[in-house]
């Protein structure tokens, strides 16, 4: 096979297009609330974090902070979610995931993990380390420019 140059990237999208629309494909069949991409985005940045505002979260989606607030209204009403006074700034609400929250960005972990489980079977585990290395060692060049947010 050759490889046509410029290819590479548009394969990863691909690749990553298929993973995601398998993981929904799983969410849905499990008959869980209707999440999005933006909503897996905002599990991510939240995981970790006590002192994520809304305006952080519009800030990392790239979107406006009306649009990130109807997402954790979402999340929120779903028990994903929960608004918590700002420690230092008294008008200002910090974010964080429940206990339900963290158990399914767990389960979304399992579901990527059978993405790759099926991405092994085609290449082989032995390839797939090597391209986890490859991805890895990509992203740490970077410079920091590889945080984990939506492109629209």
């Amino acid at each position: 096979m050759i490889r046509r140059r410029g290819e590479i990237p548009l394969l990863i999208a691909m690749a990553y297009r298929v993973m995601t629309d398998e993981l929904h494909a799983g969410i849905e069949a499990e008959g869980r609330e209707p999440l999005r991409p933006a909503h897996g985005y905002t599990f991510r940045f939240l995981l970790g974090r006590d002192d994520a505002t809304t305006v952080d979260l519009a800030d990392h989606l790239g979107v406006t902070k009306q649009a990130a607030s109807k997402i954790v209204a979402e999340l929120e009403g779903w028990g994903y979610v929960e608004r918590r006074p700002h420690p230092t700034d008294g008008r200002a609400r910090v974010l964080g995931l429940t206990a339900k929250g963290r158990t399914y960005v767990e389960h979304a972990d399992e579901l990527w993990g059978r993405a790759e489980d099926r991405w092994a079977s085609i290449i082989g585990p032995d390839r797939l380390d090597r391209l986890h290395e490859d991805l890895r060692a990509f992203v740490d060049a970077s410079g920091g420019r590889a945080a984990l947010r939506p492109v629209w």
